[in-house]
């Protein structure tokens, strides 16, 4: 069981460790791609703004021409000579803009520049005939619908493209609406994932970190245990071993003292010898057991 407790251990935080990479790969990956569909919306709003310039454009432009047909005043002119500076400028955008569009948008792009190069030398037609005095053959010009059928058509091109963009930024804005769903789906899962595994390795470091107590418990409990019973074999010894050397150095010096007078010189070297002796072992016993040792220096003496 501890062994596989450690292992699950070993295996949980690695684990772990992956699981958190997993997770903020997701999240780079998933922001990644709602910055491509914000890029693609911005790109559809941007040619939504072209367009939109290219029609005002064009309309400033008939404006200005039949004001100054109408009153020959010159001042009616200039919106027409600025529409007329900006429209070129205009058209590349929005040309540049749906590069990355389908052919049939492409194509009506390349309608649009076609007719408003033909309104725009309808115009300056009429211009230059007011300005030269034809005011008659000016309105002409005019009342002939050549421009009116090239701005009709402008339009009509102009409201296609604005539609299909409109089409485009609403699948756009979908896809980023599902995204960010999707996003925050699959954030809250694998938070939730990775809190319940975070959550589970924790319980089991702590269940792991009281098992551990448990055991280091019992095993002071059982050296406790073995120290008392050392203890308690080493007071046993202790005593018989007091007892053995008591009575040897008891017997020893009774012999000396009853006795030394007759016995010869090596016997009673022998006997004061075995005195001694017995009272370096008792002293050796009382510092092996940490007892006091006036009581063997008193029997010494």
């Amino acid at each position: 069981m501890k062994m596989l407790r450690k292992a699950v251990l070993q295996i949980g935080a690695p684990a772990l460790l992956a699981f958190m990479a997993w997770n903020a790969y997701l999240a780079v990956n998933h922001l990644k791609q709602m910055q491509k569909t914000a890029a693609l919306t911005l790109e559809s709003s941007a040619i939504q703004a072209e367009i939109s310039a290219v029609t005002k454009d064009l309309t400033d432009m008939e404006t200005g021409q039949r004001g100054y047909l109408l009153t020959g005043d010159t001042s009616y002119l200039q919106p027409y000579s600025e529409a007329k500076n900006k429209i070129e400028t205009d058209l590349a955008a929005l040309r540049k803009g749906l590069a990355s569009r389908a052919d049939t948008e492409r194509a009506l792009e390349s309608q649009l520049e076609s007719l408003a190069v033909s309104k725009q030398q309808e115009m300056e037609r009429s211009i230059n005939l007011r300005e030269r005095g034809y005011r008659h053959r000016a309105f002409m010009l005019v009342d002939s619908n050549e421009g009116q059928e090239y701005m009709d058509k402008a339009r009509t091109l102009l409201t296609s493209l604005s539609s299909a963009e409109a089409g485009a930024f609403a699948k756009f804005d979908q896809e980023r609406n599902t995204s960010l769903s999707k996003v925050l789906r699959a954030t809250i899962v694998s938070n939730l994932y990775l809190l319940g595994l975070t959550a589970c390795l924790f319980g089991l470091i702590r269940y792991h970190g009281r098992l551990l107590e448990q055991e280091a418990a019992e095993s002071r409990r059982q050296l406790g245990v073995r120290d008392l019973q050392l203890e308690k074999l080493t007071s046993a010894l202790s005593n018989q071993a007091r007892s053995k050397t008591s009575t040897i150095e008891a017997n020893a010096r009774l012999l000396l003292q009853n006795y030394g007078g007759f016995l010869p010189r090596q016997g009673h070297e022998y006997a004061e010898q075995i005195q001694e002796a017995s009272a370096e072992m008792e002293q050796l016993r009382q510092d092996l057991v940490g007892a006091p040792c006036g009581n063997g220096d008193q029997k010494a003496a």
